[in-house]
């Protein structure tokens, strides 16, 4: 795989990092999740897949140093704390990077490792919000709405770092020095919405928020409820997918007022609505499947996996306790993902057989046991 043999260490954090952590690992990277003691936290990561988990108290110095000597062997350490806790820890880069030159040190934080808010706490809406992408959003005469906590701390936050190690770790190849990768969620996002800054510089979004081409204003761009309680999307954007659109509702566009007179969008968004009323799902999908109309039924996750053109590409996969999730993506000709069919590791279940691997003795690992530095917690097998 592309990341085989890079070994990742992944301080457990909430969603962002997990997730930039299993980019890496479906990609062929080694990757063990630093946890706390089992008995103080719970396992919030549902993006464990493929990594192996290490419990071990980084607030306690023996923890800390033990950290210390796995970074002597570690390619990368992504890092969701505040600023500044790391250093606390004496865990910070500058400790880090001079013991071992080649560490690319990722630190995956909401609004980054400078400026006023920088100890700050939030959650994707907050970075969204300070990142201008949130006022975009909504329909017209609402409050702007997040799109759950996608935008920044996925998207903005996990993608964004795990792009950022991709390209320190190929920098590597050519100075052999490893770097730190600040991924802001804010910036992440902001940067997700260039296309916004540009367009609306182009008269493309400038009107008030749910009256532009792609925010629910139109009335070609939007989703409509269908007879069974289903939904339908409709991208027809372009006049000729239009066009298709206007012919499967059984509408005579030479009657229909120009695709782009805004004054009309709410009448034709109503009477779009009223059509799409009359046939279930399944009825319109009959209708549009094969034209280039741009209609499409929305599927719950329940049934994304059963649609036809998911099953022929195998976009979403069963792990061995038959849980289904997406497959990684891109899809690489050569040397393509390999996801673990296993399930999400237990906190803590691999701590010996990493801190063996990473050149500690027994002996120092039942010292650290027996001063309940780390915690072993090994599933119990079902006889």
């Amino acid at each position: 795989m592309a990341l085989s043999g890079v070994r990742v260490l992944e301080l457990a954090g909430l969603a962002p990092s997990p997730l930039c952590g299993m980019i890496l690992a479906d990609f062929g990277a080694q990757v063990v999740r630093v946890d706390r003691s089992p008995r103080s936290a719970m396992n919030t990561d549902v993006q464990g897949r493929g990594k192996r988990s290490l419990a071990i108290d980084l607030k306690r110095g023996p923890g800390a140093a033990a950290l210390r000597r796995l970074c002597l062997r570690a390619d990368v350490l992504v890092e969701p704390f505040r600023h500044g806790v790391m250093e606390k820890l004496g865990l910070g880069p500058k400790v880090l990077l001079q013991e071992n030159p080649k560490l690319i040190y990722a630190r995956l934080t909401g609004f980054g490792q400078s400026g006023r808010y920088a100890k700050s706490a939030g959650h994707d809406i907050n970075y969204l919000a300070l990142s201008g992408v949130l006022s975009k959003l909504g329909r017209k005469d609402e409050n702007p709405y997040a799109p759950v906590n996608l935008l920044a701390d996925f998207a903005g936050g996990g993608v964004m770092c795990a792009m950022g190690i991709i390209m320190a770790l190929y920098e590597r190849t050519k100075s052999g020095k490893g770097q730190v990768v600040d991924a802001s969620m804010v910036e992440g996002a902001a940067y997700l919405s260039s296309f916004l800054w540009k367009s609306q510089n182009l008269g493309l979004w400038n009107r008030f928020r749910g009256e532009n081409l792609l925010d629910s204003g139109a009335p070609f761009y939007e989703t409509y409820k269908t007879l069974d309680g289903k939904f339908m999307a409709v991208g027809a954007i372009e006049p000729q997918f239009y066009e298709q659109l206007v012919k499967g509702l059984e509408l005579d566009l030479d009657k229909l007022p120009s695709q782009l007179s805004f004054s009309d969008w709410p009448e034709m968004k109503k009477k779009f609505a009223a059509i799409f009323s009359k046939k279930t799902q399944a009825e319109w999908c009959r209708i549009f499947d094969g034209t280039d109309a741009c209609v499409t039924p929305v599927l719950s996750l329940d049934e994304v996996a059963l649609h036809q053109h998911n099953k022929e590409r195998g976009s979403f996969i069963k792990n061995d306790q038959e849980e289904i999730s997406p497959r990684p993506s891109p899809l690489l000709s050569r040397t393509p993902a390999t996801p673990s069919p296993r399930r999400d590791p237990f906190i803590g279940e691999h701590t010996e057989e990493i801190l063996l691997e990473f050149g500690f003795t027994k002996e120092e690992i039942a010292k650290l046991h027996s001063e309940k530095v780390i915690e072993f917690n090994k599933p119990k097998a079902n006889l």
